[in-house]
């Protein structure tokens, strides 16, 4: 084979490689995105996980909110009974609720909790006789619905495990959708000051059916770790920095970094950025506290932007009994 057809073959190698891989490529980036359905189960729930940008899995003092996040972090709650309210005016006039309970004893820390995703009422319409025009019968509703029960340990002072098992269903006029899920976690403390890492698998469960179309459910993979760089939960004031990492089956790897500082256990101002999402990026809060020991009680708000598709806000209020 003479130089010039070497050269030939080697540029007709490489420019097919180079096709073949962009294919590929595409081709995955197609089949990934948007491919599982009840996505309302990626909606932050709280408002200290909004406003920190969702970077939050290796907290461990979120109380009741724990269910949603990471169930491990029910191990290491300090109050005996823990209920959290959350709110959320979402996109397009569509509201979003949470409500939860925690209780600890000495079998483990329990909780439960739900959260509904309401998209308010349509009109129906049907083609009005002889007229090519549509006449308004009536009105359906549409609402997404979570109910789950969360069990944890702490096996040490350093270590603690959680599962959750939860009921998700979505409904359109007649038509729905339901399936049972599993969220696992851990929180482990590895002994480097303040240093916490955590993992969670949230949403596993097999594919379910809506008529006669089967879809997979959005099942991701979370690894977070956390700090206090200036001073601790014992101090008058505290600076804590989180990096969360995570593996969703319909989407691309993603990493959210956030801080959160607190003064007196009364004031709490937290941020967060969001990496490789679509249109997600900057979020914060405040978080204040009467600070009172037998009862604390923390009321949050969160600012997240969304991009091309606006704002939101988030309200949350947490209540405690040591």
């Amino acid at each position: 084979m003479n130089p010039t057809t070497l050269s030939r073959v080697w540029r007709t190698a490489v420019v097919a490689a180079t096709v073949l891989y962009a294919t590929t490529a595409y081709a995955q980036e197609f089949k990934k995105t948007a491919t599982a359905g009840f996505a309302f189960l990626n909606i932050p729930v709280s408002a200290r996980e909004a406003a920190t940008g969702e970077s939050g899995v290796a907290l461990f003092d979120v109380g009741a909110n724990a269910t949603f996040a990471n169930p491990a972090a029910l191990g290491f709650s300090d109050a005996t009974h823990s209920v959290a309210f959350s709110y959320a005016p979402w996109f397009a006039d569509v509201k979003h609720y949470a409500a939860a309970y925690q209780f600890s004893s000495s079998l483990g820390t329990f909780a439960l909790g739900a959260t509904q995703l309401d998209y308010g009422t349509m009109p129906r319409t049907v083609v009005a006789s002889g007229n090519k025009v549509f006449e308004v019968v009536g009105e359906f509703g549409a609402d997404a619905l979570s109910v789950n029960a969360s069990y944890a340990r702490a096996l040490t002072d350093r270590f603690s495990f959680g599962v959750t098992l939860k009921y998700v269903r979505e409904s359109i006029d007649v038509y729905d959708a339901s399936n049972a899920l599993f969220d696992g976690g851990v929180v482990y403390f590895t002994g480097f000051g303040s240093l916490r890492i955590a993992a969670t698998m949230r949403n596993f469960g097999v594919d379910a059916k809506f008529i006669n179309d089967e879809f997979k459910m959005p099942s991701t993979l979370r690894l977070g770790a956390a700090a206090e760089v200036i001073g601790d939960y014992e101090s008058d004031y505290r600076l804590t920095l989180m990096l969360d990492a995570s593996h969703p089956n319909n989407a691309d790897e993603r990493v959210t970094a956030g801080a959160e500082f607190e003064w007196m256990r009364a004031l709490a101002i937290r941020g967060g950025y969001k990496f490789f999402y679509d249109e997600e990026t900057y979020s914060f809060g405040v978080g204040v506290s009467p600070n009172l020991k037998s009862a604390p009680i923390r009321a949050d708000f969160s600012y997240a932007d969304y991009g091309r598709l606006g704002a939101t806000t988030r309200f949350t209020l947490r209540v405690g009994l040591k």
